[in-house]
């Protein structure tokens, strides 16, 4: 089921642009706003995936305003405004 938003479940998924170009990995969704690295090692996504991420001074916040959708694998980007 595809959605607008995020939720403390999207740790660890792919984030695309729109053309489906991996762009990083949410590391930690905190009061609804996903924090992205943009450069995740194997040992950033095995954290997020098994719900020991933090965001760091390396992440960054994604607006919910610039998400397309939110899918069971990745959170897919809009197009540039």
């Amino acid at each position: 089921m595809e959605r607008d938003h995020v939720t403390e479940d999207d740790e660890g998924k792919a984030v695309v642009d729109s053309h489906g170009e991996k762009i990083g990995m949410v590391t930690e969704v905190k009061s609804g706003t996903a924090y992205v690295n943009a450069d995740p090692g194997l040992a950033d996504s095995l954290r997020s995936k098994l719900g020991w991420g933090e965001a760091d001074q390396d992440d960054y916040p994604l607006e919910n305003n610039r998400i397309h959708t939110v899918t069971d694998d990745e959170i897919r980007l809009k197009d540039n405004f």
